[in-house]
């Protein structure tokens, strides 16, 4: 089944546990996948893409997804 649920970058910080703006940091220097949505300007991305990228990013060393 494919999550189509938005996350911001407070979602994304939370999932992968860092700062908001580490996150920023991230998109800003390229190590964030372009966001899936663009809405008043914001950028959201669907939890699955931000699931995969997790998952294959350096130093990820093996964390679970909390659920």
């Amino acid at each position: 089944m494919t999550d189509r649920t938005l996350w911001s970058y407070a979602d994304i910080a939370a999932h992968i546990r860092v700062q908001v703006d580490t996150v920023r940091s991230y998109r800003k220097h390229g190590h964030l996948p372009e966001p899936d949505v663009v809405e008043g300007g914001k950028p959201f991305w669907y939890a699955d893409t931000i699931r995969a990228w997790s998952a294959r990013r350096p130093g990820n060393r093996g964390r679970r997804d909390p659920g």
